[in-house]
């Protein structure tokens, strides 16, 4: 995907969460701030049971504002089978929100991780396996490729991003800190990716 004769289409990564306006919103603004000089990068988000056009949780977009998001024109909406397919890389906040981009399009399993999941197997590769890599699309086959070889998390669950909906800032601050420290692993691995040379 994100490739073809004439100007590629840009590479499209899509968050996902419940409801779009807490977990999924605010990945969907720390990614796009980090990786804001590459422009052919795309970033949207949607929910798996989100109402069409409501704006992103107050205490969430404190927290995108801490770490340097901008939620002001963030819009919820409902996960379509339309909205993966047209998306290159796929990050949930819980493996259920996987299984439901997968019951939507069952082949884009291969590129639909948890996005602890992804930032976890990214930390687990060895610089031999990144060599092949070359584009955007060849990173996410390289994780796809690794998911079962990295050792896996003692407890599945920590792969899921806890819902802080209704919660505590304390909370909420707990989970922004978890998903900017995957945010900040993947935005590193596509800058190398993107930059220069073969990488371009």
């Amino acid at each position: 995907m994100a490739t073809g004769e004439g100007t590629a289409r840009p590479f499209t990564i899509l968050t996902v969460c419940t409801g779009n306006i807490c977990r999924s919103p605010l990945a969907a603004q720390l990614l796009r701030a980090q990786l804001a000089d590459l422009p052919g990068i795309v970033v949207a988000s949607a929910g798996t049971m989100a109402d069409d056009g409501a704006p992103m949780d107050v205490t969430a977009a404190v927290q995108s504002e801490r770490l340097g998001g901008d939620p002001s024109d963030h819009r919820s909406r409902y996960l379509t089978e339309r909205i993966v397919a047209g998306a290159d890389l796929i990050l949930t906040a819980e493996r259920a929100h996987r299984a439901a981009v997968v019951s939507l399009v069952p082949r884009a399993s291969r590129r639909t991780f948890t996005i602890l999941q992804f930032a976890r197997v990214l930390r687990g590769l060895e610089p031999a396996d990144l060599e092949a890599v070359t584009d955007l699309a060849s990173l996410v086959t390289t994780v796809a490729a690794a998911r079962g070889m990295v050792p896996p998390p003692a407890d599945p669950a920590d792969d899921d991003v806890e819902d802080p909906y209704r919660r505590s800032p304390e909370v909420h601050e707990r989970v922004a800190d978890v998903l900017a420290g995957a945010v900040g692993t993947i935005t590193t691995a596509i800058h190398s990716t993107t930059a220069g040379g073969s990488r371009g």
